[in-house]
């Protein structure tokens, strides 16, 4: 097989950093508009993803985007990619 066909296609998600009081890891919190089925009003609803971060070069307020890794941990399967400007 060639590498890019063994090569999965990840899912990213661009978030901020919320905390960054761990070892190797960052919680991020991503949002995400929503729109009500009925009454049609957008809304938005976030969620926090722990990160793994190697160099703890990521701090609290930094735009990152995530990408999804294999588990690291029993709650941590995400890893930072970089950060946006």
């Amino acid at each position: 097989m060639s590498e890019t066909k063994t090569q999965l296609k990840r899912r990213r998600l661009n978030g901020v950093v919320v905390s960054d009081k761990m070892d190797k890891t960052v919680v991020v919190r991503v949002d995400r508009a929503h729109q009500h089925p009925k009454y049609l009003k957008r809304f938005s609803l976030s969620k926090k993803y722990k990160a793994h971060d190697e160099e703890n070069a990521y701090k609290a307020g930094d735009k990152v985007i995530i990408e999804e890794t294999r588990p690291l941990a029993k709650s941590k399967t995400w890893r930072v990619v970089s950060k946006i400007a």
